[in-house]
């Protein structure tokens, strides 16, 4: 397997990809043309985050985004990781444990002070995936305001 940035020649997997996840998900439908112009900005603009994608025999397995929150009480930043997907033929082979350790690595020559990213309340298996790698709930609940 291997792991690398995303480019531009990635942002129509990446939207398929987003596309796929919220459907599977959360029953979501997301507009193409809006996912892919966000996916297109955000690699467009490493300043927002970054994404990265699993490749297995030259074929994209999965692919997850990197964005940032920096934490005044540490005094470092944390990375979020978000739009985790993995195509269904590669699922339960360590796709996403492989980009999680790879933004592990990355994150060594950063000013990072820890990982978070949010689940859907009912996505078990994504959630048992996460605590295996040593990641737990926090007693955080989030809100939000949709405009």
């Amino acid at each position: 397997m291997e792991i690398r940035k995303a480019n531009e020649k990635d942002i129509d997997t990446i939207a398929r990809f987003n596309i796929n996840m919220a459907l599977e998900t959360e029953n979501k439908s997301l507009h193409k043309e809006i996912i892919t112009k966000g996916v297109e900005t955000m690699i467009q603009n490493p300043c927002l985050g970054f994404y990265l994608m699993a490749e297995i025999d030259g074929k994209i397995a999965g692919s997850l985004m990197v964005t940032t929150e920096w934490s005044d009480w540490r005094n470092g930043f944390f990375w979020w990781i978000q739009s985790v997907y993995v195509e269904k033929e590669f699922r339960r082979q360590g796709v996403y444990s492989s980009l999680y350790h790879h933004v592990k690595k990355l994150s060594e020559s950063e000013k990072v002070c820890g990982f978070r990213l949010y689940v859907e309340k009912e996505n078990f298996i994504a959630r048992k995936t996460y605590e295996k790698l040593g990641m737990s709930e926090t007693h955080y609940r989030m809100y939000e305001e949709a405009k």
